[in-house]
């Protein structure tokens, strides 16, 4: 396995407000503990971000998410363009504002999401034209644009404008989708307004070692604040998922942050911290969580099976969220088969807070020079779920993502 050692502290020659720094690595050298420092907070990495596409993690409140034990989140700048609009939340007072969540925010520009709606964009080398999923209106994004409206939010964390090739696509649509990202990344780089958010530019290349490698030897060279892996998680293997990774992360700064995007089941946050990375976002947890599906030690549990019917004890007995502490697994199940609201919002509180207890059990493998042995036992115990039956869930999301859904 390819991984990177301990890069240098802060940095110095870069304009961005955002500084990251590594503390500590694992025996072998991959895994790294760190810190991000941004204008609204420092967080400790690796760190998992949940998913609020649209100004909110489904379900939550800020204040819950904050009692979860996790102080940064996503947010999505093609939803927000498209609801209630960029315009809308900068007369707000800015994201952070709008949202009241005063913790550090990151910003996706919406790439995936306008090349997932094939039927409904045109693309060139100067952008692209896509119809919106909710009223059929046309709209057009550029780099420069995707630049200016995630500045208009005010958040911490930017993306560049990329092209998010299907895994199923052939080598000459990765390449020529690889090489569009690595012309608009510099483009975004150029639009970007020195003391603004850092803007972390995309690794993509499908499953093509070769492009990755290059992806990411071009993106390095333009002096990036910080690096992400997309294109991945997005139907294939997981072996081929892990593949990618080490074939990207020897080539990315070692004091640069690096990002796994859209990547959060526990086993493979787990795997990837052993690749180096140390950023992750995922809608997984809070996904799972509003259909009864909710995370253990030991894996997924299902809480409207009827094992849990009369179960006193709650899910996850050494489990430390307010679902756990104040509710039985049996009162779980029959808010479930109820469909009472209530039932989501704690499926939701805690998975969110099994993987923000994740994350802090990683730094601290990390810190003590014990990762290679906490992975090791945490693998060992962890079951994950049917890679056939994960991959139908995938394609199931995808679809509905297709279709503009959530």
């Amino acid at each position: 396995m390819l991984c990177c050692g301990e890069g240098p502290a802060w940095r110095s020659e870069t304009t961005s407000a955002v500084g990251f720094r590594l503390l500590a690595s694992s025996g072998d050298g991959c895994a790294r503990a760190g810190e991000l420092a941004t204008p609204h907070g420092t967080v400790a990495t690796p760190v998992f971000l949940p998913v609020a596409s649209q100004g909110t993690v489904k379900a939550l409140a800020p204040r819950d998410i904050k009692a979860a034990g996790l102080g940064m989140v996503l947010a999505n700048m093609y939803h927000l363009y498209l609801r209630p609009g960029i315009q809308v939340i900068r007369d707000m007072g800015g994201l952070h504002r709008f949202m009241a969540w005063d913790g550090p925010i990151l910003t996706d520009s919406g790439g995936y999401q306008v090349f997932s709606l094939a039927g409904l964009r045109r693309l060139s080398d100067e952008g692209v034209t896509f119809r919106s999923h909710i009223d059929g209106s046309t709209h057009h994004l550029t780099p420069e644009l995707a630049v200016e409206y995630q500045e208009s939010l005010g958040v911490d964390v930017m993306m560049a404008l990329d092209e998010c090739p299907p895994h199923d696509s052939t080598r000459e649509q990765v390449e020529e989708a690889t090489d569009r990202t690595l012309r608009w990344a510099e483009r975004c780089l150029t639009a970007s307004q020195g003391g603004g958010p850092a803007l972390f530019a995309i690794v993509q290349g499908g499953a093509h070692a070769d492009l990755r490698k290059r992806a990411a030897q071009s993106l390095h060279s333009l002096g990036f604040p910080g690096y992400a892996i997309g294109g991945l998680s997005l139907g294939e293997s997981k072996g081929t998922m892990l593949e990618m990774i080490e074939a990207t992360v020897p080539f990315l700064p070692e004091d640069r942050p690096r990002y796994l995007m859209g990547v959060g089941s526990p086993e493979d946050v787990v795997e990837g911290v052993a690749r180096g990375i140390d950023i992750f976002d995922c809608a997984l947890p809070t996904r799972v969580a509003r259909n009864g599906a909710l995370f253990t030690p030991s894996g997924r549990k299902n809480i409207r099976n009827a094992a849990y019917a009369v179960m006193k004890t709650p899910v996850d007995p050494d489990c430390a969220c307010y679902a756990c502490r104040t509710f039985s697994a049996a009162y779980l199940h029959h808010l479930f088969n109820a469909r009472e609201l209530l039932a989501y919002y704690l499926a939701t509180v805690h998975n969110l807070t099994f993987m923000a207890s994740l994350m802090g059990r990683i730094r601290r493998a990390v810190a003590s020079g014990t990762y290679v042995s906490f992975r090791g036992e945490f693998l060992d115990r962890y079951r994950p779920t049917d890679d056939e039956v994960r991959i139908g869930q995938k394609e199931k999301w995808l679809r509905k993502q297709r279709s503009g859904g959530k």
